[in-house]
């Protein structure tokens, strides 16, 4: 896995929405639906819908190479 490969795998699902599950460390998680909204160079952003209240969250390509997230299209 390359951080081209995960960049074309992003872009196929631009503004889908999709489930990530984020690992804090020691078996905690954080998980969210999101929309991937925009494709950068080194983050792509996501915003989440948390029961009306709109936010943005930024990861990087090498958070889905090293699972430290983990997207489910």
């Amino acid at each position: 896995m390359t951080i081209s490969s995960v960049k074309r795998d992003l872009l196929d699902h631009l503004d889908d929405m999709v489930s990530i599950k984020y690992s804090l460390g020691r078996n905690k998680y954080e998980e969210y639906e999101a929309r991937i909204k925009e494709l950068y160079d080194y983050v792509f952003l996501v915003e989440c819908d948390d029961n009306g209240s709109k936010y943005i969250k930024s990861f990087t390509y090498i958070d889905v190479i090293t699972k430290t997230i983990k997207i489910d299209y």
